[in-house]
């Protein structure tokens, strides 16, 4: 074995990992136990982890899809909390409701109970996908089918904004009256005027959109791939794609400062440290 290539090998490993100083350290994992979990959400008030489980097939109307409680350590703490769902996806939380979607339609849950308390179906949509909550009460939903992102407003449920730069769209984010909305590249919308501009390219087909407590972004990729944005420089934190473990639609819950990783088909939740 020639020693300067096994240097030179050693080194480039070491810095694809630990490249801009960024790495995940993983806390706790929920095991097998989850059902095709496609999303999930952290709820500080409550405490509590809601995990979206399709159950199975995600764009088949089988009723079997449910909503779990997990509690901040990662343990159940109730398997069924919210039923009667499909395939249910993205999820968010405003005024006392879980509202998530659900192939066609988007589901408004109590936080009190777990009951269904309305559903918004949407016309004309395929694949209703990531919810976002934004701050003056509207919820956005993305159709990665459509290219479309629909939009909750005093009990409308309407297409917001559509276009030929959102294919494959799923990913949303909202903060200070913005809405950053994530395909292979991300858009940033104004919520009042619906203007829209660019932002970053190359990002592989966003699932999870996420900022964390330094105010970076972080997104998923479906496949098994989990990047870091910063200062516009993309680092990839995670690789799981040649295992075949997916990284579905992320969650960084600012209060716990975990990212939270569901793996869809190996069934798990895991929570990870982003450390520098």
């Amino acid at each position: 074995m020639n020693p300067k290539k096994t240097f030179v090998a050693v080194f480039i490993l070491f810095f694809s990992i630990y490249s801009y100083g960024q790495k995940l350290v993983e806390v706790w994992r929920t095991g097998p136990n989850m059902k095709t979990p496609e999303s999930v959400y952290y709820d500080a008030d409550l405490d509590v982890i809601f995990v979206a489980n399709i159950n199975e097939n995600p764009s088949e109307k089988d009723g079997n899809g449910f909503i779990t409680q997990l509690n901040a350590d990662g343990t159940v703490k109730e398997m069924k909390w919210a039923t009667g769902l499909s395939g249910p996806k993205g999820m968010a939380v405003y005024d006392g409701k879980l509202y998530v979607s659900d192939i066609d339609e988007l589901v408004e849950i109590n936080l009190s109970d777990g009951e269904i308390a309305n559903r918004y179906p949407a016309p004309g949509s395929i694949f209703l996908n990531d919810v976002a909550a934004c701050s003056n009460g509207t919820i956005f939903v993305t159709d990665s089918r459509t290219n479309k992102v629909h939009a909750l407003t005093d009990g409308k449920f309407e297409v917001w904004k559509e276009s030929d730069q959102f294919e494959g769209i799923n990913g949303l984010y909202t903060e200070k009256g913005k809405l950053y909305i994530g395909s292979d590249k991300i858009h940033v919308a104004d919520v009042k005027t619906k203007e829209m501009t660019e932002m970053q390219s190359g990002c592989q087909g966003i699932d999870g959109l996420e900022k964390d407590n330094q105010g970076n972004f972080v997104f998923s990729n479906w496949a098994g791939r989990i990047f870091y944005l910063e200062d516009g420089e993309m680092t990839k934190l995670w690789d799981s794609t040649e295992e075949e473990i997916n990284t579905a639609d992320v969650f960084f819950a600012k209060e716990l400062d975990l990212l939270l990783v569901p793996t869809f088909f190996d069934n798990q939740v895991v929570a990870y440290k982003i450390e520098k």
